[in-house]
């Protein structure tokens, strides 16, 4: 029911220009969907709507990055934040990190999901990424310093 709630309201902000809850409130009730201000006011946090200037010169809602987008951008934020330098051994990528920051670099790195990776391991200031061929390893390793040369 949320997950349908949730694309509904990306629809009818996609399509109108809709600048307050109430208005929201009013689209979703003539599409069928009946809830409560305060789901919506939650809907709305949820999908990390923001008010954006509309074509009338008032603001309205629109999803200015997706809850994925969102989320790979605080991934980058912390690989550059905590990289301090990196090696290469065979297939095993051994990165420096700021102290005390290896742990939510790893599962930053993780969570982006490279098809090279075969997973990490973190301590306080070093983390150990295994990629599945030394080749594979290169190529991570490229990736990896094009993130934190940005």
């Amino acid at each position: 029911m949320k997950i349908n709630r949730h694309a509904k309201i990306l629809d009818l902000i996609g399509r109108y220009e809709i600048e307050t809850q109430e208005m929201l409130l009013e689209y979703l009730a003539r599409e069928g969907v009946h809830v409560a201000q305060s789901t919506v006011c939650r809907d709305i946090r949820d999908l990390r709507l923001e008010k954006v200037p509309a074509s009338t010169g008032k603001l309205k809602y629109a999803q200015v990055l997706s809850p994925e987008e969102e989320l790979k951008k605080c991934y980058l934020h912390m690989l550059r934040e905590g990289y301090e330098g990196m090696d290469l051994a065979e297939n095993i990528l051994v990165i420096r990190t700021v102290s005390g920051m290896a742990m939510a670099f790893g599962a930053s790195l993780d969570a982006m999901n490279f098809p090279e990776e075969a997973g990490s391991i973190a301590g306080d200031d070093t983390v150990f990424c295994a990629a599945h061929t030394e080749e594979e390893a290169q190529i991570l390793l490229g990736k990896i310093r094009e993130i934190v040369s940005k």
